[in-house]
């Protein structure tokens, strides 16, 4: 009896969700976010071969797949300015044009240096930035209720990063890894024109402002500890996402096609749980949902740092992608509760924070790679780190029930 009762109330909420939006807009928010995410991350299951063409030290590898990390995070808050100024719709479009162009041209002209791949890290931000465009196209269409699926879906976008860690290793053995560069615009172009069709801007965007007042959020510590909390979950999975190829090319001599596959199987993890971990946080809570993600994957990267086999790491870093794509979408059923009026620059900045997290992780694997001769130490830091973030929830959570959470009707924080 209760469970029939239980599943009847699953199929009613899920009803009213798919009722309450725009259903087009969400699937074209995913689809731009996805292969935006598919090429951000295009340099690390790359890597292994651009290394060997060019030459590359493990600092300079570590680099070189962080640099779209980096650019990705500071152009977030530009395209969070744009979304609220011109509407998520046009700024996406604007941002997809950029990306296509800068692969095209790296693909006729080469990648003849470490310079170049830098150059290209940045072109390639633009597509991480994709996040601060994607996220509200979706979120200004459904209410309070239903922004941890909502969000989640969009924000499921993050399997792209599968698409580039199967395909992108197999593509680079057949036809060279410069010529991937030009075959990611095929789907590119397929999804940009899917996005001109089906994308439309909600009718209740907030009025623009003045540039002063988009920074306004920056004056209050909640908007801190929000970008604080994505660093470690968002930035845990981007910088994984980008350095698995190399890691487990390095750690255990896999081809890069193998080191794609099981790279593939960790994020696809981490992809699949985004909406799950928003449905979650919807039902329980977002700082429940916080605090486990950050235990788990805390214990995770610990044991990444002493697997001896294959097998065992990819365990451990396939549990440490399944808490860490949980903790991003509980941070978005979080800041439109927060910040709902802000929510185009709230994301590009939270995105930002994401981001540098990513960076930090990526970078800071491969110099330690340089230093000490193994990774170990770069994933224990970073538990630590999620540790530190979980001590942060339990200092913040009663004062968030106590204000902004107690004006919220039928939402759990």
């Amino acid at each position: 009896m209760a469970t029939a009762y239980w599943q009847d109330s699953n199929v009613k909420a899920n009803n009213a969700f798919w009722s309450a939006g725009h259903r087009p807009t969400l699937i074209a928010a995913f689809l731009y976010f996805d292969l935006a995410f598919m090429v951000w991350v295009l340099l690390g299951p790359l890597a292994p071969d651009i290394a060997k063409t060019l030459h590359l030290s493990p600092a300079q590898k570590g680099f070189m797949v962080a640099t779209p990390t980096l650019a990705g995070a500071a152009l977030r808050v530009v395209n969070g300015l744009l979304v609220d100024r011109i509407g998520p719709k046009r700024s996406g479009a604007i941002s997809q044009l950029i990306v296509i162009g800068g692969l095209l041209s790296a693909w006729l002209l080469g990648v003849n240096s470490f310079g170049g791949t830098l150059a290209l890290g940045v072109i390639l931000g633009f597509a991480g930035a994709s996040f601060a465009i994607a996220l509200p196209l979706a979120s200004r269409w459904y209410p309070a209720e239903h922004q941890g699926k909502a969000m989640g879906i969009a924000g499921m976008g993050n399997s792209g990063t599968v698409l580039a860690a199967l395909f992108a290793p197999t593509l680079a053995k057949m036809f060279g890894w410069n010529s991937v560069l030009g075959l990611a615009c095929i789907p590119l172009a397929l999804v940009f024109v899917a996005y001109l069709v089906m994308a439309k801007d909600a009718p209740n965007a907030p009025p623009a402002k003045s540039l002063a007042a988009y920074l306004t959020p920056l004056a209050q510590a909640d908007a801190w500890w929000m970008m604080a909390f994505y660093a470690v979950s968002f930035g845990g999975f981007l910088g994984l996402a980008a350095s698995l190829p190399i890691y487990f090319t390095d750690r255990f001599g896999l081809t890069s096609v193998t080191a794609g596959y099981c790279t593939a199987a960790c994020v696809f993890a981490g992809s699949l749980i985004r909406p799950m971990g928003g449905a979650l946080a919807d039902r329980i809570g977002g700082v429940k949902t916080l605090t486990t993600v950050y235990l788990v994957a805390a214990a995770a990267l610990a044991g990444v740092s002493s697997a001896g086999s294959v097998a065992s790491a990819l365990a451990f870093f396939v549990l440490a992608m399944l808490a860490l794509g949980a903790g991003n979408g509980a941070v978005f059923q979080l800041v439109p509760q927060r910040f709902g009026e802000e929510i185009g620059v709230m994301t590009g900045l939270v995105g930002m924070a994401g981001g540098i997290g990513g960076f930090y992780l990526a970078s800071s694997l491969g110099i330690a790679k340089q230093v000490t001769g193994e990774f170990r130490w770069g994933f224990l830091i970073f538990a630590g780190l999620a540790l530190i973030a979980c001590a942060g929830l339990t200092l913040v959570k009663r004062r968030w029930r106590a204000t902004w959470g107690a004006k919220l009707t039928g939402v759990r924080i």
